[in-house]
């Protein structure tokens, strides 16, 4: 089941952590909170922990991996939740939640060996993650939130905790 050698092993960590950071460079890219460093260490600790749970299984003959896919998912719903910020009516951060939960899958999976499924997956969340922002920077204002100049607008945050420079665009004027 598990080749228990020093080349398999960083195959599988390696490949985690740089798909793991992939997916980081583009929430990075687009100023959220959880970017390159926080997305590879979701993928390469997923990574870790599920080839332990391999290897426990295949020392021991006891255990079950699957448990440990169902503590990491857990454990990353948790940290993806504080992520999510609602203001207002307004939810920042779901797509960064999402994309760190999925950082943890590519670590599962490339922590299983499932290399296929590995590529497969990030690949798709890649292409995803960048169609949706095509998509959203070429749909028509009408239907983007659009601030209305009253006090009663929420300015929300960026990652630096000030209102960021197109926000200022947009209540100046």
């Amino acid at each position: 089941m598990l080749e228990n050698d020093l080349p398999t092993t960083l195959t599988r960590l390696g490949l985690a952590t740089v798909l793991g950071l992939a997916l980081g460079f583009e929430r990075e890219r687009s100023g959220h909170d959880a970017g390159l460093r926080t997305h590879g260490l979701v993928a390469l600790s997923s990574a870790m922990l599920t080839l332990s749970a391999l290897e426990m299984v295949e020392q021991h003959n006891e255990g079950d991996p699957v448990r440990v896919v169902q503590g990491l998912a857990q454990a990353i719903g948790f940290i993806a939740g504080g992520l999510i910020f609602v203001r207002g009516g307004d939810v920042r951060n779901m797509t960064t939640a999402a994309s760190l939960w999925m950082a943890a899958a590519v670590g599962i999976t490339a922590g299983a060996g499932q290399y296929v499924l590995v590529f497969a997956g990030t690949v798709l969340a890649l292409l995803l993650l960048s169609a949706a922002f095509l998509f959203e920077r070429f749909m028509p204002r009408s239907h983007r939130q659009e601030s209305n100049g009253t006090s009663d607008d929420i300015r929300m945050p960026n990652r630096r905790g000030s209102p960021s420079q197109q926000d200022e665009e947009i209540y100046k004027g």
